[in-house]
């Protein structure tokens, strides 16, 4: 019986000491954090969260969600966040206010109070969570597209008045629209692929918005007017079909919960330097258990040679693992099924290409 016991306490402690096997990391507080604060235009949750926590993305575990205001998980300027405990637990709460809001309600630990008033929503959209203008490259539209998705599509062949390129108010020619002339159409230009930076292999291709397009007339070529452009549209460019992508922003910051390990693989708009806000792309996706608000710590692996003489004269070198070290944070805001795209939260060292990402530790 005894052997039994040391047996499934054997087991228990291998199981615990498995990688992405642990308990809850204890919650952390900022030294100094303060105990309220009031929320202000141009804050953004990660900013707010780094003032009251040594790690932003135990977020979730502060914040108390009152189920008396709508849309709890939104805050907007205005709003006054506090910090109590609650079950020995830090807890962070909101009190809201309203413009020209009768009475201000103010809520309070272990308290609700019902108010006979008309429910009122605030008329200002709630503070992103990382910096809108951080992302501005990619609200242009970076797409993520499967093998051979391009090369099947209809493609720029020319442009009216004999232009060698086009912009908003050119009409452009294009062949391959067979149907649906109704749907709404964008062009694209083919990037480089994207691949796994240990296998190589190709996880999909790069496709780089150009300019939004509208339909006139069907033929072979058809003909369309371009409305909006962010690039100069050549010849080859490629046309999709789709409404512009809008992107999910009242997203939370929290660690994966299952054991990430990825490279960053590119850079959004071929950047040379990678620092805080560039927005990069990792070989890991939906695929891998990543989602949107993920928060994943940089790190840096690298190897050294040591070249050693011995007492026979002859010359040896041994190769050894340096230890890694944390480079930055960055947070996932935008997933495919193999890739996803994150940008640069903070970055304490310079940033590489196939530099390593993981859970955060």
């Amino acid at each position: 019986m005894v052997a039994f016991m040391r047996l499934r306490l054997l087991i228990c402690l291998f199981v615990l000491s498995m990688p992405g096997f642990s308990e809850a990391t204890e919650v952390q507080l900022n030294p100094d954090h303060p105990e309220h604060y009031t929320v202000t235009e141009g804050d953004t949750l990660w900013d707010i969260a780094s003032k009251f926590l040594a790690n932003p993305w135990q977020w979730t575990e502060i914040w108390q969600e009152n189920p008396h205001i709508e849309n709890p998980h939104w805050i907007y300027p205005g709003d006054e966040l506090v910090l109590n405990i609650a079950d020995g637990k830090p807890r962070l709460q909101v009190t809201r206010r309203f413009q020209n809001a009768p009475h201000s309600f103010e809520s309070r630990p272990n308290e609700v109070k019902l108010v006979p008033t008309i429910r009122q929503t605030p008329l200002q959209q709630g503070i992103p969570t990382i910096p809108l203008n951080a992302i501005q490259q990619f609200l242009m539209q970076t797409n993520v597209v499967g093998r051979g998705e391009m090369d099947s599509a209809p493609y720029v062949v020319d442009f009216a008045d004999e232009h060698i390129s086009g912009g908003a108010g050119d009409r452009i020619y294009v062949r391959g629209i067979s149907e649906n002339p109704l749907l709404g159409y964008m062009v694209f230009r083919a990037g480089p692929s994207y691949k796994d930076a240990e296998t190589h292999e190709i996880l999909g291709y790069e496709a780089l918005y150009v300019a939004d397009v509208e339909f006139q007339t069907l033929g072979d070529p058809s003909t369309l007017l371009i409305t909006k452009s962010n690039r100069d549209v050549r010849i080859g460019d490629r046309i999709l079909a789709g409404a512009r992508e809008q992107l999910q922003m009242d997203f939370q910051p929290h660690p994966p919960s299952t054991p990430i390990k990825g490279h960053i693989i590119s850079v959004v708009d071929g950047v040379s330097q990678i620092g805080q806000y560039s927005i990069v792309v990792i070989d890991r996706g939906k695929a891998d258990g990543l989602e949107i608000g993920h928060v994943l710590e940089i790190r840096k692996s690298r190897k050294a040679i040591i070249y050693m003489t011995n007492y026979l004269m002859t010359d040896s070198h041994e190769t050894i693992n340096i230890p890694d070290e944390r480079e930055g944070l960055l947070i996932i805001f935008h997933s495919y099924e193999r890739v996803s795209f994150g940008v640069v939260l903070n970055a304490i060292r310079a940033i590489q290409l196939n530099d390593a990402v993981e859970n955060p530790r």
